[in-house]
């Protein structure tokens, strides 16, 4: 496959309209094996998985093994510690300089995932921020605390029901964001204008990766399984004992989050790992819908490598053509 400096100038990253894949696709689907298959060394990988963001969140999240680390550059893996709020904007911005330095270094960026929010926010850019409130903000953290999650969506569900269920009930950082925004403005969050045109600095090309539903949920299934048997409660008591707390935004991921309905005396360890498996059968149902409300996403089987990679060939042939086409003189093009 061609290298990025058959495509652009890295000198004049900051001028042209750079070529950026997307892999995506729910979770348990398959993209990092795809990613061991389909790309070498040329590449350089931005993450867009929400909970691989965070440092020793490394099971529960299905974090890439050490070997695929060693072997293709990742970025955006373990960058912030579990009580840190990483949010949307964060990841826009840090993917916006990835992308110059990975072109500067002649790869190609490829940014895989499945957080919707966050590939969203990327490839239509940036809604105009609301103002937030401190003040509120942790009034609202501290209903979360004592009256759970059920409450405080219920509370959101009656002030914007469009922004609920685009959010889902799940996503405890977002329903307090959409609840502050509310409080702050008296306007519902969904009432704030989000782009609707796909930016133009970047030459998208999306790849997405699906299976039946059947095969896609007995793998997370198998998946949350395997979680277990390599060791999840352990990881979670070594997070605890690093200090993090149940309400750090770390901890609010599928696979986190339901350890405190267990600590709470509600479940057994079965009932546990069924109710992790049940989650996240759900949130790839939701990341589904999401994701096919994307522009001009091309779907694939994951076992369809050699078409992912003729795609891929055929894209970046087009940025050739187009790189040279740009090079000559008005007359000549």
């Amino acid at each position: 496959m061609k290298r990025l400096d058959t495509v652009s100038n890295p000198e004049s990253a900051e001028k042209t309209v750079l070529p950026v894949i997307i892999l995506l696709g729910p979770t348990g689907v398959g993209k990092t094996e795809t990613v061991n298959k389909l790309l070498d060394s040329s590449y350089e990988i931005i993450n867009a998985d929400s909970m691989q963001v965070y440092r020793y969140l490394d099971i529960g999240a299905a974090k890439p093994s050490r070997q695929t680390l060693e072997r293709i550059k990742y970025h955006l893996i373990g960058l912030v510690e579990p009580s840190f709020q990483f949010n949307a904007g964060m990841f826009v911005h840090h993917t916006e300089d990835l992308i110059r330095e990975i072109s500067g270094r002649r790869k190609l960026p490829v940014i895989v995932g499945g957080t919707a929010f966050y590939l969203r926010s990327f490839i239509f850019g940036l809604p105009a921020s609301p103002p937030g409130d401190l003040e509120i903000r942790e009034e609202l953290k501290r209903l979360h605390i004592e009256k759970g999650n059920l409450f405080i969506y219920n509370k959101l569900q009656e002030v914007d029901v469009r922004s609920a269920e685009k959010i889902g009930a799940a996503d405890t950082y977002r329903i307090i964001r959409a609840l502050e925004v509310f409080r702050v403005t008296g306007k519902p969050l969904s009432s704030f204008q989000v782009p609707g045109t796909v930016r133009k600095d970047y030459n998208f090309l999306l790849i997405g990766l699906n299976r039946e539903r059947e095969e896609l949920y007995k793998r997370i299934d198998s998946r949350v399984d395997r979680m277990f048997e390599r060791g999840l409660v352990k990881e979670i008591v070594s997070l605890m004992e690093r200090g993090c707390k149940w309400d750090d935004p770390g901890m609010q991921g599928i696979g986190y989050r339901e350890f405190f309905e267990m600590q709470k005396g509600c479940l057994s360890i079965g009932g546990l790992r069924e109710l992790i498996k049940r989650n996240s059968r759900r949130y790839a149902k939701r990341q589904l819908t999401f994701l096919r409300s994307l522009p001009e996403v091309l779907w694939f089987d994951p076992g369809q490598i050699t078409a992912i990679r003729e795609t891929i060939s055929r894209f970046l042939d087009k940025q050739v053509h187009k790189s040279l086409l740009d090079s000559l003189p008005p007359s000549f093009a």
